[in-house]
């Protein structure tokens, strides 16, 4: 369900507890929700989010096991993301997809921290397969997350 402010809410699909809670952010309308209903499918809890800014205000008080970023242009303009989500927690997997990719724009993701730079088109089993490499919810959030 899409909310008046273009926030994306995905609940996870099979079971009551999540798999984890991912930040997801990207411009692209169809990536958003592409990426977002296959994360609720995964069983994953998702903030999916347009605007880069409302992501940044959510990750300000809200805990997140992986964040996915897309860079949309060729200039490395979701760096400040990047920048704050690590900044908040170095232990948060932190991968930025790109239609365009830039070997500059790469090179400063991953000088940044983030754990993957990959390119758009992913196929479903590659996207699969980065979420589930990289989103591990740390223990002690998992014990939480039972009681």
């Amino acid at each position: 369900m899409i909310s008046g402010n273009g926030e994306l809410h995905v609940r996870p699909s099979r079971s009551s507890l999540p798999q984890g809670r991912v930040l997801l952010v990207d411009e692209d309308a169809k990536d958003l929700k592409h990426f977002a209903t296959q994360l609720g499918r995964m069983d994953y809890s998702v903030r999916a989010f347009a605007d880069y800014r409302e992501a940044e205000a959510c990750l300000e008080h809200e805990h997140f096991d992986f964040v996915l970023v897309s860079q949309s242009s060729p200039a490395f303009a979701t760096r400040h993301l990047v920048e704050f989500a690590l900044a908040r927690d170095r232990q948060t997997p932190v991968v930025v997809l790109t239609r365009c990719l830039q070997m500059k724009s790469y090179l400063e993701a991953m000088q940044l921290g983030a754990s993957d730079y990959l390119q758009k088109p992913l196929t479903p089993a590659e996207f699969e397969r980065v979420v589930t490499t990289h989103c591990q919810p740390r223990q002690g959030e998992i014990s939480a997350l039972e009681a």
